[in-house]
């Protein structure tokens, strides 16, 4: 039923979408997101394709439906758009990892009300995915992000899913406007930044002489958050091995303790020189107490259903010892 619905979901997108990335000779994301607001306002956005839009925009919202199913059918609609204007750095976080960390999120987070804040939000599938399984509908979340098409992207996903989510078109490294975190998650931005003059303001620049916008986010996502609060990333695993001056190793030390480091199945990478781990950190406050023992584990292939099954619960319980 559910694959069934999202698959519903997906067509009812889809065709809007072509319609208007015909019509108006625009790409297909960008046809997307005015389909979405055609969608969410109740209005047609085109008057010469009325008949089609109404029809389309009326059977969207089904009885059952969950902000889930939507998240879900709008990534499949975006990862069509990309896949037909393909650009570096919009790529999407993987489905799995989404739920993956939207568990660890959620587990830790318990039912209390909390802050979440992505400064690399591209799309916001990341974000949304995290939102709805919260325990809790009180989450204050934010997100930032230098590219203007996936800023609409994501205010048009969010608006889909009913989320209540402030988007920053803004350089994720810069200040970011809002109150302290008690969760900073990214799929975190690799390779160098270019903008010397705001790299300079970081402890973590110049790591073997150079500006790399991954460490220089991890700085950025620990000044963000509350003392205690929960850094949760996708890395590159070339991270440590790039520190070779250990700077990043004392920096960690003095400011936050590595809780767990999750090493990602291979088969999730075209590449191997792009593989990533998610490291889960806590920044350090009065109450914090270092763990007995870090969780490090090479995460297994998602397909082997009785390993991943193990795998969970070694993680379930580590996460509930923690936040216990």
């Amino acid at each position: 039923m559910e694959t069934t619905l999202v698959s519903d979901l997906f067509s009812d997108l889809d065709q809007a979408a072509s319609l208007l990335k015909e019509k108006k000779k625009i790409t297909y994301l960008e046809a997307l997101c005015l389909a979405g607001e055609g969608i969410y306002t109740e209005q047609v956005v085109d008057a010469s394709l009325r008949d089609q839009l109404e029809k389309l925009n009326r059977s969207f919202f089904r009885e059952k439906m969950t902000s889930e199913d939507v998240r879900r059918a709008f990534q499949l609609a975006v990862l069509k758009g990309m896949k037909a204007d393909p650009k570096p750095g919009r790529e999407m976080t993987p489905d799995t990892l989404v739920l993956l960390i939207g568990h660890i999120v959620s587990v830790l987070a318990g039912s209390r009300p909390y802050t979440l804040l992505d400064p690399a939000v591209g799309t916001a599938n990341l974000l949304t995915g995290i939102l709805n399984q919260s325990e809790t509908d009180q989450v204050d979340a934010f997100g930032a992000d230098t590219d203007d098409l996936l800023i609409k992207v994501a205010y048009t996903s969010a608006n889909l899913q009913q989320k209540d989510v402030h988007l920053l078109h803004q350089d994720g490294l810069k200040p970011i406007p809002c109150d302290p975190a008690d969760f900073v998650v990214c799929d975190v931005p690799v390779g160098y930044y270019p903008d010397q003059e705001s790299a300079e303001q970081y402890a973590l620049n110049g790591i073997n002489g150079k500006a790399y916008t991954h460490f220089l986010f991890i700085e950025q996502g620990l000044n963000h958050l509350k003392e205690a609060g929960y850094l949760v990333y996708l890395i590159p695993n070339s991270l440590f091995t790039e520190d070779k001056d250990r700077l990043f190793h004392d920096y960690v030390k003095k400011s936050a303790i590595i809780l767990a480091l999750l090493q990602l199945p291979a088969g999730l990478f075209q590449d191997a020189k792009n593989a990533k781990s998610i490291i889960l950190m806590q920044k350090k406050g009065e109450h914090v107490k270092v763990p007995k023992q870090t969780l490090l584990a090479e995460m297994p292939d998602f397909m082997e259903e009785d390993k991943m099954t193990a795998f969970m619960a070694q993680l379930n319980d580590w996460l509930a010892e923690h936040s216990a």
